[in-house]
């Protein structure tokens, strides 16, 4: 396994470009996702896409489900032609089942030499379809962006079944590689970690963007904020949070929670704050938003209470932003936060040490400027123009094996 685009600030830099390359030369290559909604995952494509090497890629997207769109306008400025596989219209919650068909033919009719997939879905339907005839020579990439337990059973045994066929691995963190590995069928230097990054570049900081962030928040200025990024689904675990903002409150009353992300546990956790007590602006839901690099500078302290992750790139968002973090100690977290230097790290499903986690920052001025000029520091490793060199030299890899 190797590694690229480290999180250690004293790593060494990523693969250096690839000689230049006509533009008639270009490779096309689709990147094919269920959804293009607000996650992480899907917000990655969008920051690649804004660093792809143009010279010697023409890349494309698909997506399966067509109410999962959000990020569409955000592709198509970056020049990138996107294709909806599930149809114009869509019934939420049930895909087209059509759309393995129309991957086939996409690929066929548009002639990819390469499909990276990032989610194991659309991965396990492109190495069963992407075969035989008019599809000879086709490439395939797979990111790993989660930790194979989170995968439903059936998911968990296609990807397994069909893990195989793919050319090569990448994954978000070396806690997503390290779940992978024993599954993999001897992936060996196939399998490399790229640890991306956010894509902050123009957004505002000072007093005025806090001033507006907080404006646009509706909390007050003068509080102290604890805001979260994230869908709002088991996985987050937003409940544990809540749980854990309520004890808070007994000691610092003027506490508020900035929940962003909207999900299908909606209106149970706004059950849950109510039953709690966290009334009269002591939690803030604020939706799914596509300004959150405008809203961080709104907060104080940033906080995770998830029970899986691969590598979120809310907490890297939040790090560039010069936040200090509470999260759990799951997934690639531990990876780009140190315990202690630029933020705290709490065991999952714990609301009593989350609770006391945030109550130490939120108690203490002086420890939240020094962590979070600490955060600012560690996410200059960030670099996600860098983790884009460095998936294109995995296809690369990929395409000159193919070659030979």
């Amino acid at each position: 396994m190797t590694d690229a685009a480290e999180a250690d600030p004293a790593a060494t830099p990523g693969p250096a470009p690839l000689p230049h390359r006509p533009s008639g030369a270009r490779t096309r290559v689709l990147w094919l996702a269920k959804g293009l909604g607000r996650g992480g995952a899907e917000q990655l494509l969008v920051n690649c896409a804004r660093h792809l090497d143009r010279d010697r890629y023409e890349v494309e997207v698909a997506y399966v489900l067509p109410w999962k769109d959000a990020l569409v306008p955000a592709l198509e400025e970056a020049g990138i032609r996107v294709h909806c596989l599930g149809g114009a219209h869509g019934t939420p919650g049930r895909a087209d089942p059509r759309w393995p068909l129309r991957l086939r033919r996409l690929a066929a009719e548009r002639r990819y030499r390469l499909v990276h997939t990032h989610m194991p879905v659309p991965a396990v339907a492109a190495r069963l379809l992407l075969r035989g005839p008019g599809l000879r020579g086709v490439r395939l990439v797979h990111t790993e962006h989660n930790m194979w337990e989170r995968y439903r059973t059936a998911t968990r045994w296609a990807n397994a079944a069909t893990y195989r066929r793919n050319d090569a691995v990448i994954a978000v963190s070396r806690a997503v590689a390290e779940t992978v590995s024993p599954r993999a069928h001897r992936l060996g230097d196939r399998l490399t970690v790229v640890h991306h990054g956010p894509d902050l570049s123009g957004a505002p900081t000072g007093p005025l963007a806090r001033a507006s962030a907080r404006a646009l928040l509706g909390v007050p200025g003068d509080a102290v904020v604890v805001g979260s990024v994230g869908n709002l689904t088991a996985k987050k675990d937003q409940r544990t949070l809540l749980e854990a903002h309520a004890r808070l409150r007994r000691t610092h009353p003027g506490t508020v929670l900035v929940l962003v992300g909207s999900g299908p546990l909606e209106g149970e956790l706004r059950g849950r704050a109510a039953a709690l007590g966290l009334t009269d602006g002591a939690v803030v839901f604020a939706g799914s938003r596509s300004d959150v690099p405008a809203l961080l500078p709104g907060l104080d302290v940033f906080a995770l209470s998830s029970r899986q992750e691969g590598l979120p790139v809310a907490l890297m968002e939040a790090m560039a932003s010069g936040l200090p973090a509470v999260v759990t100690r799951v997934g690639g977290m531990p990876e780009v936060l140190d315990d202690g230097d630029q933020g705290l790290l709490v065991p999952p499903a714990d609301p009593d040490a989350l609770c006391r986690a945030l109550a130490r920052l939120v108690g203490d001025d002086g420890l939240r400027a020094r962590m979070g000029a600490a955060a600012r520091e560690r996410s200059r490793s960030f670099d996600v123009a860098g983790a884009q060199r460095a998936v294109e030299a995995v296809y690369e890899q990929v395409l000159g094996a193919g070659r030979r």
